[in-house]
């Protein structure tokens, strides 16, 4: 089949592509100015400790072979020790994804749910109370930045009425309380992305409305409703997938913000503790699998494509 072709070719692009951005991380982590060792240690490490910790963390070797050698683990799932920690940073932050993924996940779930019946209601009355609605929370969503929505839920629904937690993250053993905890940082993350989703989607059901085969399915009989939902939305829903796509590197940036403010133990704080404290080999690892997540989703937005339009398949 001629579309197999295609997801193959995208599958290898999407490999090629991690694979070069492990070397631009790499050397960025590698040749950045001053020694890993001693900035983990300090300017007061005596140089012993200072030779010993380069040999464990293999920094004394030639530049490719901690390359490859750093490759070779992540093919294996050995992603090397934490020194901050203590713990090899494939378990961290496999622990740290179990409260980022579901977070990304909701937050993605819940900007969908917003933008799509919003912008859908606000093309089919352009001007109307639900547009002009729709136009000024979009305004308020685009310009107010994730963090200080965060700060104004935990004052308002968590502090004021305490039907939420403020913070924190018990464990997904806790049940539903757990869930809950993702709730508000889930909102910080969602209503920034809806925002510029209702947009989006405002606009491409503008445009398909006015297609001929849409006034055709309406002098057929059709109802206004049932043409809109049934006919117009699923063929704009090209360009909303393509800036859900562009969202999600936003989403995984604002995770670091928000999962601080929320005091969440996922990805995002990891990457800014590790950060913090100079845990080097965290942070590239981080960095990477960020820059993987943003590959994938937009790999998947390409795949999307394929099931949304027909025509692109019989191209393939």
């Amino acid at each position: 089949m001629p579309w197999v072709k295609t997801v193959f070719k995208r599958l290898a692009g999407l490999a090629l592509t991690v694979l070069a951005a492990s070397v631009v991380i790499f050397l960025a982590v590698s040749l950045a100015p001053g020694d890993p060792a001693q900035i983990m240690l300090g300017t007061s490490a005596q140089p012993d400790t200072l030779a010993a910790l380069r040999r464990q963390l293999g920094l004394d070797q030639p530049l490719v072979w901690q390359y490859l050698h750093w490759l070779g683990g992540i093919v294996t799932g050995d992603l090397g020790r934490s020194y901050t920690y203590g713990t090899p940073v494939a378990a961290l932050i496999g622990q740290k994804l179990l409260v980022t993924l579901p977070l990304t996940a909701l937050a993605t779930a819940l900007a969908l749910a917003i933008a799509l019946p919003l912008g859908v209601w606000s093309a089919d009355r352009p001007n109307g109370p639900v547009d002009i609605l729709g136009q000024i929370l979009s305004q308020f969503g685009i310009a107010i930045p994730n963090f200080w929505i965060g700060l104004l839920l935990i004052l308002g629904l968590a502090l004021g009425t305490g039907w939420f937690p403020s913070g924190g993250f018990e464990g997904w053993d806790t049940g539903p309380s757990a869930l809950l905890s993702l709730i508000l940082p889930a909102i910080a993350l969602a209503l920034p992305q809806a925002a510029v989703l209702t947009r989006v989607t405002r606009t491409a059901v503008l445009d398909i409305t006015g297609q001929d085969f849409i006034r055709t399915a309406r002098a057929k009989g059709l109802s206004r409703q049932r043409a809109l939902w049934q006919h117009v939305l699923p063929n704009a829903l090209v360009p909303v997938v393509t800036m859900l796509g562009l969202q999600i590197p936003f989403l995984i940036s604002g995770a670091v913000l928000v999962e601080n403010v929320f005091n969440l133990p996922g990805i995002g704080s990891l990457a800014y503790q590790a950060l913090a404290q100079r845990d080097l080999i965290v942070v590239q690892n981080t960095v990477l699998l960020f820059a993987t997540l943003t590959l994938v989703s937009n790999a998947l937005v390409d795949l999307a494509y394929l099931a949304l339009d027909p025509r692109l398949r019989s191209r393939s």
